[in-house]
């Protein structure tokens, strides 16, 4: 089926089943996500004894889907960490018990998920991690704290790295875990952000117990180069920056008090078609990672492309809505979109630890 065609299908579907008005009420979001699924618009890369659909293989025509998806504001394939990020890892290193377990339950949000990489002395540099897992014949007892952990106080799980081999300081010797948070030796410690709120933690690992290791032991730090590789196209992927970028636009189009709108004015409309140009840019980089023939670099390049987006779209708005930009509902949702932004820069690996990756494998720079 042709991209045209599949386009008219889906629309169709959506015309019979969604309507935006549903977007904020949960039950009707997980109805309409599972019909999604069993009419093979969703989870097309898990297989149908998973809960997904099944369809392996059609990258460009889920990228088609989910366009159509998001015209209409409806819900497509959740972009957190949990389904976009664990799960795809769990279908290439996990255990046949570890997906059985695991990954319908994340499909369907009964289980959350955050990631336990970052520590106070190891950040970009995870090699140098010390948290540590120890065998004691009933399974593993993992000792240290992590931090910057992404929904930390909401998640029923965490996906960590821990060193299993004493004797090592660097990658060699990492293993790649799931633990239940709910448990003794567990601590949270939400962490205040710009915005004022807490979506980071601290959490404290003392004996936390877990049964599920992840690919082989020793193996931690390749198993995480997948989650890594998901989680930048998940920060870099193109449909979050559409859906900014048409907020950013009918910021544009809405009529001021004398009746003008921020289009009127030529300096504005210049950096919209920049913006726009980068935009497209992201989404047509999307279809080329889709086909299969990008090599590996453009989760990198799109995850830093995705950064300069979210900085100038958010800066913008705010020049366009004056300087006041502590009062009023609009003035502060894109306050902290702009903040929010800045931690952006850092998620998945910073800026500059992109460019470098990006100089010393792409352009064979040295490093």
């Amino acid at each position: 089926m042709d991209d045209e065609a599949l386009r008219a299908r889906v629309r169709a579907f959506l015309a019979a089943h969604w309507s935006a008005e549903d977007r904020h009420d949960p039950v009707a979001v997980r109805r309409f996500r599972a019909l999604a699924t069993e009419h093979g618009y969703l989870f097309g890369w898990v297989p149908r004894e998973l809960g997904g659909s099944g369809t392996p293989g059609q990258p460009l025509a889920a990228r088609v889907i989910a366009e159509e998806f998001a015209a209409v504001r409806a819900p497509g394939e959740p972009d957190g960490m949990s389904v976009a990020m664990l799960v795809p890892t769990l279908l290439e290193w996990g255990s046949d018990e570890q997906r059985r377990r695991f990954v319908p339950p994340t499909l369907t949000g009964e289980l959350t998920w955050c990631q336990g990489y970052s520590e106070p002395t190891a950040g970009s540099d995870l090699g140098s991690l010390r948290t540590t897992a120890h065998a004691d014949g009933a399974g593993w007892e993992i000792t240290g704290t992590k931090i910057w952990t992404s929904g930390a106080t909401e998640a029923s799980h965490m996906f960590l790295l821990a060193r299993t081999e004493p004797d090592t300081t660097d990658r060699s010797g990492l293993s790649y875990f799931l633990l239940t948070m709910a448990q003794p030796g567990v601590l949270v410690r939400p962490l205040r952000q710009l915005t004022g709120q807490a979506g980071f933690a601290e959490v404290t690992l003392a004996g936390a117990r877990t049964t599920e290791l992840v690919g082989e032991r020793g193996r931690g730090w390749e198993v995480s180069r997948s989650t890594l590789r998901h989680e930048r196209s998940m920060v870099g992927g193109p449909a979050r920056h559409e859906r900014l970028f048409a907020a950013l636009l009918r910021l544009a189009s809405t009529p001021r008090p004398d009746g003008t709108t921020a289009l009127a004015d030529p300096l504005v409309r210049d950096e919209l078609v920049g913006l726009h140009a980068l935009v497209e840019q992201q989404r047509l980089a999307g279809r080329l990672r889709d086909s299969g023939d990008s090599g590996n670099l453009l989760p990198l390049t799109a995850k830093l492309a995705g950064t300069v987006i979210a900085e100038r779209v958010s800066a913008l708005a705010l020049r366009l809505l004056d300087t006041d930009v502590l009062h009023g509902p609009d003035r502060t949702r894109w306050l902290h979109q702009w903040l929010g932004s800045l931690g952006i820069a850092i998620a998945a690996g910073t800026s500059n630890v992109q460019r470098d990756i990006i100089a010393a494998r792409g352009l064979g720079l040295p490093s």
